[in-house]
C-alpha cells in the first residue's frame, strides 16, 4: 500500500483539491490516509480511500491518461508521507493557537476524528475482527470525537475562551495518544507481519 511519489506540500494540495471540487478538507484526507494505512483491511486499496473522499457519482472524470497519472501520483505522495509517518509512529494533529476560531477548531477536530481517522480505519468494513484492547481505543477516540462536540457547543456560551483552549488542547493530547498507542501496538506490529508473509511466500515460491 506504499507508493514513491513524492508529497507536493500542503498549500499545492489544497489547490489541487479544490480544482477537482473536493469536498473533503486536507486535514480529514490525512487522517483518513493515515487510519486506512492502520487498517487490518487487508482488501482495502489506496484508490477505494481516495474515492471516498467524493460523494457517491461525483468523483471527478479524468479526461486523458496524463491527468489520470498526475491525480493518483499527486494523491499517493500524500499516501506516501502519512504510511512514513505512521511507520515512524508520528503522528499528531495540527496544533490550535490561542487567536485560532475555536468553534471551527473543535469542529475540525471532531471531523478529523469521525470522518478521517476511524472512517479510514474501517475502511467500509464494519465486521473487522479487532484485539477487545484496540476494540477499547478505538471506543475512545469516539468518545473524544464527542467531547470536541460538546466543547464546540460550549463557544457560543462561554466567555471564558482560555479554559476552552486548554481543554483543547487536553483532548489532543489524549487523542494523539491514543493514535500513537494503536500504531504502537497494533498498526506496526500487524503490518510487520505482512511483510514477513509476504517475504515467506516469495521464499517459497509463491509469487
Amino acid at each position: 500500500m506504499k507508493s514513491e511519489n513524492t508529497y507536493i506540500g500542503d498549500d499545492k494540495f489544497k489547490k489541487f483539491l479544490d480544482h477537482y471540487s473536493c469536498p473533503t478538507p486536507i486535514e480529514i484526507v490525512k487522517m483518513r490516509f493515515i487510519g486506512a494505512v492502520c487498517s487490518p483491511n487487508e482488501e482495502l486499496r489506496p484508490t477505494d480511500v481516495i474515492a471516498s473522499l467524493w460523494t457517491d457519482g461525483k468523483t471527478p472524470r479524468l479526461e486523458t491518461k496524463n491527468e489520470a497519472q498526475l491525480f493518483f501520483k499527486f494523491f499517493m505522495g500524500l499516501w506516501d508521507e502519512m504510511f512514513h509517518a505512521v511507520l515512524q509512529n508520528d503522528i499528531a494533529l495540527p496544533k490550535i493557537k490561542n487567536s485560532d476560531d475555536l468553534l471551527t477548531c473543535c469542529t475540525q477536530r471532531y471531523n478529523e476524528i469521525e470522518q478521517g481517522f476511524l472512517e479510514g480505519f474501517w475502511g467500509g468494513c464494519e465486521n473487522l475482527k479487532l484485539p477487545a484492547y484496540i476494540a477499547q481505543v478505538l471506543d475512545s477516540l469516539t468518545d473524544l470525537s464527542g467531547v470536541y462536540h460538546k466543547l464546540a457547543e460550549k463557544t457560543h456560551l462561554s466567555k471564558d475562551k482560555k479554559s476552552l483552549f486548554d481543554a483543547i488542547i487536553d483532548c489532543d493530547r489524549m487523542v494523539n495518544k491514543s493514535i500513537r498507542f494503536l500504531v504502537e501496538n497494533y498498526a506496526l506490529p500487524h503490518m510487520e507481519k505482512i511483510t514477513a508473509s509476504a517475504h515467506n511466500g516469495e521464499k517459497n515460491g509463491y509469487n
